[in-house]
């Protein structure tokens, strides 16, 4: 049986693997088998047409190959990229899931430009959230109806057909009920998801999402009737898988602050040291648990690095979230050093270098849009030292825009892709890192979620 040899950035899209046993005689055959056991791949290597990509090359051993190459039983297939294309190609293109409150809106096109809109599922109900797990290729999405309640769906095809879930659920006897399913992340062992739902609570799958279990050590945690939840309700809305280590797991509730297990969820440990909730008085912040965490992102190449918007306050750790440093730099804002406002829901760091992060600021606290009608994505190079407005491409005069929690992120590429979506129904992409940026999609709903498959 011949063999498909992928390069190490279409890894992530087999499940990790470089080296693929493919059914076919010839090399057009064996690569539509491996997108066939692989929809990751699909659109990868060949385009649409089903013609290789312009910029990807094809070898049977020493020589260049063409689709219709015949194979021997054990012939290699190396499959690589050419020289005469890359990461600042013009033709590169993506993928973004946008949920809104009418529906899931499936984006693609050129990286951080203008993109279609290839298929709007779920119509009339909110999208909390959707993703695709680069293990396995597979799509997720929370949706959730207006009378029926909260789903969880997968597909091998984010345009396709919608597998519902079993659950989340909670079991009988706890007394609860989910209303809303805020996150769901691939963990590190084959199978296994992690997702968090309001009332604040932890879901596991290991069948790829297609059922899933409560933890029960957060759930029993003796401090739960303590609990208070925000504007949002009482929400497990970040999820920081250790990228080496299945047992370990960072968690951020609103408002209960930081959470870590390192045992897979059998006990937790709440950390906020160095946070401040300036929005209860000074005598009522040094037992409280009412710690309002807006959204936790942790570095995948500086695991003991993590970042955090607070509800007043960006944040970064670098003992693992055990404590916390305030890194708004409010007070150096005259010399253009620090940011506008410490208020905002979205965080995002570079996957590749822990020194990198973005906010977008926003007015604190009942106003909740960008400061002084402009929208700027904020970027540190330094842990947080310095920030850095990004404004070209943004709209700068009566602009005063809300962005959410869930609706800011990167598409891993190099150089690094970002892309954010308002309440006002417009998303925006760069594909140079934030130094531009321009409208990918308009005239959307309301928009809850942005995420990029990778």
């Amino acid at each position: 049986m011949p063999v498909i040899i992928l390069p190490t950035p279409l890894t992530s899209r087999a499940a990790g693997r470089d080296r693929i046993a493919a059914t076919g005689s010839t090399v057009g055959e064996c690569l539509l088998a491996l997108e066939r056991d692989y929809p990751g791949l699909k659109g990868w290597v060949l385009d649409d047409r089903g013609r290789i990509r312009r910029h990807v090359n094809v070898f049977v051993g020493d020589t260049k190959a063409t689709l219709d190459r015949t194979l021997a039983a054990e012939e290699e297939i190396y499959v690589i990229q050419a020289i005469s294309g890359g990461g600042a190609d013009l033709e590169e293109t993506g993928e973004v899931l946008v949920g809104t409150k009418k529906g899931l809106i499936v984006l693609r096109g050129p990286r951080g430009r203008g993109m279609e809109t290839v298929s709007r599922q779920f119509p009339g109900q909110v999208v909390e959230y959707a993703t695709r797990d680069p293990r396995t290729g597979l799509y997720y999405a929370s949706v959730t109806h207006g009378q029926f309640g909260p789903h969880v769906y997968l597909a091998e095809d984010p345009v396709g057909e919608w597998e519902q879930a079993d659950g989340p659920v909670f079991p009988e006897g706890t007394d609860a009920s989910v209303n809303r399913v805020w996150v769901i992340k691939p963990g590190v062992e084959e199978g296994v998801l992690w997702a968090g739902v309001a009332p604040a609570a932890l879901f596991k799958s290991e069948d790829s999402g297609r059922t899933w279990e409560l933890n029960r050590g957060l759930w029993d945690h003796p401090t739960r009737p303590d609990w208070e939840g925000g504007l949002g309700g009482l929400c497990l809305h970040s999820i920081c898988q250790w990228p080496d280590d299945a047992q370990r797991l960072t968690l951020a509730i609103s408002a209960v602050g930081v959470w870590q297990t390192e045992d897979g969820g059998e006990s937790w440990s709440r950390y906020s040291e160095g946070l401040v909730p300036r929005y209860l008085p000074e005598e009522a912040r040094v037992d409280t648990l009412m710690h309002c965490v807006h959204k936790l992102e942790q570095s995948p190449v500086e695991p003991d690095t993590f970042y955090m918007q607070f509800h007043g306050g960006v944040y970064r750790s670098d003992d693992a979230g055990h404590s916390w440093q305030d890194i708004a730099g409010l007070q150096a804002q005259g010399n253009g050093r620090g940011l506008p406002a410490d208020f905002g829901f979205p965080i995002v760091v570079d996957p590749r270098d822990p020194n990198r992060a973005y906010v977008i600021p926003l007015v604190a606290d009942v106003d909740r849009v960008t400061p002084e009608g402009g929208v700027r994505v904020f970027e540190t190079r330094d842990r947080g030292a310095s920030w850095q407005p990004k404004t070209q491409g943004l709209p700068q005069q009566d602009a005063y825009l809300t962005v959410l929690r869930q609706a800011f992120c990167h598409d891993g590429g190099d150089p690094l892709g970002l892309y954010f979506g308002a309440e006002s129904g417009t998303v925006f992409g760069s594909r140079d890192g934030g130094e531009t940026r321009s409208a990918v999609a308009e005239n959307l709903p309301p928009i809850g979620s942005v995420r990029a498959s990778q």
